[in-house]
């Protein structure tokens, strides 16, 4: 028998019962949840008369439709505006409250992007599996857990039983050689991968990531690249855990200490695939070749360097592809040959729990320092991932250099990642986005997102296009 890769290393060891149709019943370490998809599994237990069978296993945070302005912040539930999102937020409040569920609530110093939250809290541990109602669960996978998003009845199902049905995917290896040019990001790494791979490249596999570059990352560069794994089609991305891993647990809130973190660390330094492991599909990179990426269209495998032009569509011959490509200029309103660096930009958004860290923001602000927003911006918001992030950059000065540039700088949440709160993209607006989707209406109804690293969208800003900061 061969070796083990990673996945099936987490798998086996959280695998309860395999039928012979090839469907698992699998343990759940850590739930995380938020207002948006919990509600309805709460009141699925309580018409069923259950209770969370281990309540602190789950952590849960309100982020998705919470406003990041300071004012309204300071409003607590009053300055929620919409209504429906209101009642999520007060729903969530009260679910956590009747079950004995930790929960974060929107003006904890902790609160935050669940995502960025379970990593800061130490809630993320190495070899767990974890969940969440929410798709870029996978993010924690750089930690070399095994992470993935579900559905409401399945919120409800893990609350219930802290088990879940499953499938086992299949093991892909992702692996970037060599190193990254200056100016190339992880956010670069894991667009360069999802165009050369597609959005579909990775359904049914878990992605391993891994190489050269992949072991440069930090941590935190190496969240960004599992947060868009699930954009490649996969629906886990794993990195394996080394002392850089180790390092960024260590001391966290619900980190183990003493004994506990000894026997853990050990544990937890075997957490890679074995040298004999076998992958179901390899793709090779190298990291020379990675340019800024910019993304053109509505999906993020439309996407080419900052070097390149929109592909013209009359060049495709592939009948399927030049439609897919046409419906996408007409919805971005762009040309085909136009070159990135031609693109006007109206908005600039810079957080999301695929760049809101501490990490995200000091390369932005590293950017825009001593500059001004061009006049062509209507809108540049800067929003950190957690109460927590915010603090570290204002200890920093890094608020005060935003805010001298011209950005604006908001207290922690999703924001402008996604239209569910009061921070969208106006219609017709093109804006440089450092989120993970750049799906029509992602960011507002007509929106028109162009995905790229915190460098890219805060050079952008600053001269209202899109430049190559390896230029700057």
């Amino acid at each position: 028998m061969g070796g083990k890769t990673l996945y099936d290393k987490i798998w086996d060891a959280h695998l309860v019962k395999q039928r012979d149709d090839g469907t698992s019943l699998i343990y759940i370490d850590r739930h995380l949840i938020h207002e948006v998809t919990s509600p309805q599994a709460f009141e699925g237990l309580r018409i069923a008369g259950r209770k969370p069978w281990r309540a602190d296993a789950n952590l849960a945070v309100p982020d998705h439709n919470i406003p990041t302005t300071s004012e309204e912040r300071k409003l607590g539930l009053a300055g929620i505006k919409d209504p429906v999102s209101k009642i999520q937020v007060e729903t969530l409040d009260s679910n956590c409250k009747e079950n004995n569920i930790l929960e974060l609530s929107m003006n904890d110093l902790r609160q935050g992007i669940v995502h960025v939250v379970g990593p800061e809290q130490g809630a993320t541990l190495p070899g767990m599996t974890i969940v969440c109602g929410d798709s870029h669960t996978s993010t924690h996978g750089a930690l070399g857990a095994l992470a993935h998003g579900i559905g409401t009845s399945e919120v409800e199902h893990v609350l219930a039983t802290q088990c879940l049905m499953q499938k086992k995917m299949k093991n892909m290896l992702v692996r970037i050689d060599g190193s990254l040019n200056g100016g190339v990001t992880a956010k670069d790494v894991v667009l360069a991968v999802i165009g050369e791979i597609g959005t579909a490249g990775g359904t049914g596999f878990t992605i391993e990531f891994a190489g050269e570059v992949i072991r440069s990352l930090s941590v935190e560069g190496r969240m960004t690249v599992c947060n868009m794994a699930i954009e490649a089609g996969a629906r886990a991305g794993l990195i394996a855990v080394d002392e850089k891993t180790l390092r960024y647990i260590e001391g966290r809130p619900f980190a183990p200490v003493g004994k506990m973190w000894a026997e853990a660390t050990d544990a937890w330094k075997e957490l890679i695939s074995d040298k004999d492991a076998k992958f179901d599909r390899t793709v090779i990179l190298n990291g020379r070749d990675i340019e800024p990426q910019v993304t053109w269209g509505t999906s993020p495998e439309m996407v080419v360097p900052i070097t390149g032009s929109i592909p013209d569509p009359l060049l495709e011959s592939d009948a399927a592809k030049r439609s897919n490509i046409e419906q996408a200029l007409s919805y971005m309103g762009l040309v085909g040959g136009t070159a990135i660096k031609d693109i006007k930009l109206d908005c600039v958004f810079i957080g999301s729990c695929t760049n809101s860290r501490i990490e995200d923001l000091r390369e932005a602000a590293r950017i825009v320092a001593d500059k001004k927003v061009a006049d062509s911006v209507e809108m540049a918001l800067v929003v950190p991932g957690s109460g927590l992030v915010k603090k570290q950059a204002e200890a920093e000065g890094l608020d005060l250099i935003f805010k001298n540039a011209g950005l604006e700088w908001r207290e922690p949440g999703c924001s402008m990642c996604l239209a569910m709160n009061a921070d969208q993209l106006g219609e017709g607006k093109h804006c440089a986005s450092t989120s993970n989707r750049n799906f029509e209406g992602r960011q507002g109804f007509g929106g028109r997102t162009h995905l790229v690293s915190p460098a890219m969208a805060a050079a952008a800003a600053i001269h209202g296009y899109f430049v190559d900061i390896r230029e700057i």
